[in-house]
């Protein structure tokens, strides 16, 4: 493993492929007792565990004392994606209960942001339960009250294989309001257990602003008013981009070769604003959460792209940035100031890109020194990104945050972790 550590994006094709063929799942799993898993968050959020891994040392604080260990010039970046009711349940004249999970919207428009304000009809890729009892040529349909006028939504599948569904609604409502009528937050599987009326408040972070996300960024959910508050006398400054998070980011590996992994790829949009907030505090950015953290170093990725004049289209491959030789790469600087004069030269504030980067051991960071998350899945696609980030310290990481009570998972304590080639001997904090 030490070679796969040593590795960059810097190195030939065949050096990242070797190494990267030499990490073995088995490495990168641990024992989560169930008891460990948070099924409840917390009364209060800033009152969670911070673990903070630095300079290859652990300590134990409150996440209300995350300003405090913080260099003075940081800016944290947020996914400011809100989570939207994407379950739904319909049950047929047979009695049989269909589950619909919405993924993504397809017609007439792919862009999540867009989808949410449609009328009429939209069709949607979804994850459908008990599929078996749902023929192709079934109607579902039901009634829904939405502010006193009663709304008839039929679904019907549009691809049955591909499962996608189409809804027809009759009213002159927006699909958002048919969504927060119909469904209810779906809680990640490993939960296990039903969603209740309090989930929709503390499965949100404060922040949460662009509808369309089936999954919360849940390392921002330990944000308050007050930590912001403290952030902002200390002088941290806050950027926002909006990734909204897909049911992939709970599948598990499921092969022997991590690169053979199928990546779910996720919708990330980046203002202008936030090319600009970088531009300016590239010495220290921080991003709140793993979806942030891919979203800016697949921003970076972007960058390449029209740097080195491949595309205009924003999409990251998984392994696109991995075979690189170091000197044909730009600067991080000179990454997203290729991004403003393409948004300049189309005269836009905000562009919308796919992701599917795969961010594992060997993995060189562009943009980002640290990461707050939460403590992820054994042998998951995130216990990867950390271990990229810390290196085999990972396990140490983890084996202290199990000895020492922390609460796993999306409704569980936290971390701030240091990359473990940052020198911060010289940073103010």
């Amino acid at each position: 493993m030490e070679e796969a550590e040593s590795q960059g994006s810097g190195n030939s094709e065949n050096s990242w492929l070797k190494a990267a063929e030499s990490i073995h799942l088995d490495d990168y799993t641990y024992d989560l007792p169930d008891n460990r898993i948070a099924k409840y968050p917390l009364e209060n959020r800033d009152q969670s565990k911070l673990l903070i891994y630095k300079s290859g040392e652990i300590s134990h604080k409150r996440f209300a004392d995350l300003p405090e260990n913080l260099p003075v010039k940081t800016l944290l970046v947020f996914n400011d994606t809100k989570v939207i009711p994407a379950r739904a349940y319909f049950k047929k004249e047979t009695g049989a209960v269909i589950e619909i999970l919405l993924l993504h919207p397809e017609l007439p428009t792919r862009v999540i942001n867009d989808a949410m304000l449609v009328k009429d009809s939209c069709v949607w890729e979804c994850m459908i339960g008990n599929k078996k009892r749902w023929k192709l040529a079934d109607s579902l349909t039901t009634e829904i009250n939405i502010n006193g006028q009663l709304v008839v939504l039929s679904v019907n599948y549009e691809d049955y294989e591909r499962n996608l569904v189409r809804l027809n609604w009759n009213k002159d409502f927006v699909f958002l309001d048919i969504v927060k009528a119909l469904g209810e937050i779906p809680l990640p599987p490993y939960l296990n257990r039903d969603t209740e009326a309090g989930d929709s408040e503390t499965y949100q972070t404060v922040y949460a602003h662009h509808d369309g996300a089936v999954a919360a960024p849940t390392a921002g959910l330990h944000f308050t008013p007050e930590v912001f508050e403290k952030l902002e006398s200390k002088g941290v400054k806050r950027s926002f981009l909006t990734l909204h998070v897909g049911a992939g980011t709970f599948q598990p590996i499921k092969v022997s070769s991590v690169t053979e992994h199928r990546m779910h790829s996720e919708q990330v949009v980046f203002t202008k604003q936030l090319i600009y907030d970088l531009l300016e505090n590239l010495e220290m950015i921080i991003p709140v959460g793993t979806t942030s953290l891919r979203s800016l170093e697949s921003l970076y990725w972007f960058g390449v792209k029209l740097y080195r004049q491949e595309t205009t289209d924003f999409f990251i491959e998984k392994l696109y940035p991995y075979p690189f030789e170091e000197k044909d790469l730009p600067s991080a600087s000179e990454a997203l100031r290729s991004i403003l004069a393409f948004m300049e030269q189309h005269n836009t504030d905000h562009i919308v890109g796919e992701t599917e980067i795969f961010i594992f051991p060997g993995y060189k960071f562009r943009l980002c020194k640290a990461i707050v998350t939460n403590f992820h899945q054994p042998g998951s696609t995130l216990i990867l990104l950390v271990a990229a980030l810390t290196g085999q310290d990972w396990n140490r990481i983890y084996a202290e945050a199990l000895e020492k009570d922390y609460r796993f998972l999306s409704y569980g304590d936290s971390s701030l972790l240091w990359r473990k080639d940052c020198d911060l001997k010289m940073l103010e904090f």
